[in-house]
């Protein structure tokens, strides 16, 4: 099995709900996002890539258009809390028939926070 991984970079703002009002998640507030995009695979094509690298600008254009420099609580589908782990599942959700190779989406909001969505 193979596995590349590359990452990416937004910033945006969003609010959390469904926490307690003293939460400071609840406050407006923003990141910079880091998502990293890991595709699987058994077979290499005939470069020797699961996927080249450069195939993934269409993945970057789409997440800089729809959320860099925005608010997530307007930019995910309604109702859906904006938290790391509901933005990481809404990207997989939207890429899995592009990138049939999709393993995974992980979101850091900090260097030391991060929620990843995978499916068995």
């Amino acid at each position: 099995m193979y596995e590349i991984s590359k990452q990416f970079m937004f910033s945006a703002a969003h609010s959390l709900e469904h926490l307690p009002s003293t939460h400071p998640c609840t406050r407006l507030h923003g990141h910079d996002y880091h998502v990293t995009i890991t595709l699987r695979g058994e077979n290499l094509n005939e470069a020797g890539f699961i996927r080249d690298y450069r195939d993934l600008s269409e993945f970057k254009q789409w997440l800089d258009d729809l959320f860099d420099h925005r608010y997530l609580n307007e930019r995910l589908p309604i109702g859906m809390n904006p938290s790391a782990e509901n933005i990481a599942k809404f990207i997989f959700d939207v890429w899995r028939d592009k990138y049939p190779e999709l393993y995974s989406i992980e979101v850091k909001e900090t260097p030391k926070t991060s929620a990843k969505y995978f499916e068995l």
